[in-house]
C-alpha cells in the first residue's frame, strides 16, 4: 500500500502552534503513522511550494475515555480508547511562511 498521496493529514491549529509559526517558523502537521521524515518534508515542500530546514515527528498515544450512557433507566458505564497518531512539527527555512487561512503561500 502506497501512502504517497496520503502523507499530511491535516494542519494543527493550536494557540502553542500559532505561537511557533511566529517566532520560530515551525508548523504542526497531523500525519500518516507510517510516514518518516524524509517523505513528510517533501510533502510539505511539493504542497505548499516552501523550503522546509527541519522536521520533528512524534507518536502520540490515544487516550482512555470514559463514557456514561443512559439507556431505558438503566446506566451503563463503558470505556473506550482514542486512536493514536502522529505529529510533525516542520521548520521552515527564513523568509517561508505558509498561510493556511488564505490557502497560499507567501514568500
Amino acid at each position: 500500500m502506497s501512502i504517497k498521496g496520503t502523507i499530511i493529514i491535516k494542519p494543527i491549529l493550536t494557540e502553542k502552534i500559532n505561537a511557533l509559526q511566529e517566532t520560530e517558523r515551525k508548523y504542526g502537521f497531523k500525519v500518516h503513522p507510517k510516514a518518516n521524515k524524509i517523505e513528510i518534508k517533501d510533502a510539505v515542500e511539493k504542497r505548499f511550494g516552501v523550503k522546509v530546514e527541519k522536521v520533528a515527528t512524534m507518536n502520540v498515544a490515544g487516550k482512555v475515555k470514559n463514557m456514561t450512557v443512559r439507556s431505558g433507566g438503566r446506566v451503563i458505564r463503558t470505556s473506550g480508547k482514542r486512536s493514536s497518531w502522529k505529529k510533525a512539527i516542520v521548520t521552515l527555512q527564513k523568509g517561508e511562511k505558509i498561510d493556511f487561512y488564505q490557502g497560499e503561500t507567501a514568500v
